[in-house]
């Protein structure tokens, strides 16, 4: 189980090494990256507390500086969409999610003009919230 799990972590640190070459070299706007975690744990998705310690932990990870508040609130009268929803404006742009309680899922948006290592970034995101899996989409904005 650990070689697996080692070769995974190389896979993502050559990634991010691959990603963070071609930002430095394209030299875009900013990176969006989109993280999907599914069969997360139920109770560090639907606590508040816990989503907001999430964000200033990950700001930290990603050096990012928080702009404000983290903004949390719990909506949706439709049990597929009902959930936590966040957003954090940092000084490059934001990061935002949903915590979906029906799936026990959460969908991650962090978008900056400031690099920052997606795939270290996602594994941070998938043991934070216990999630069983996860996938990371990364796009460059021109």
């Amino acid at each position: 189980m650990g070689l697996k799990s080692s070769k995974i972590e190389v896979k993502m640190l050559e990634g991010d090494k691959e990603l963070l070459s071609k930002f430095r070299r394209e030299n875009p706007w900013g990176m969006s990256c989109s993280i999907d975690l599914k069969n997360c744990n139920p109770d560090a998705i639907r606590d508040k507390k816990k989503i907001k310690e999430f964000v200033d932990k990950l700001c930290k990870l990603i050096d990012m500086k928080k702009f404000g508040d983290t903004y949390v609130v719990r909506f949706g009268e439709d049990l597929r969409v009902s959930g936590i929803s966040m957003i954090q404006l940092i000084e490059t742009s934001a990061i935002c999610g949903h915590f979906a309680d029906l799936t026990n899922s959460a969908y991650l948006d962090i978008f900056s003009c400031k690099e920052y290592p997606p795939y270290k970034t996602a594994e941070f995101c998938k043991k934070f919230f216990g999630a069983k899996e996860v996938k990371v989409e990364v796009m460059f904005r021109y």
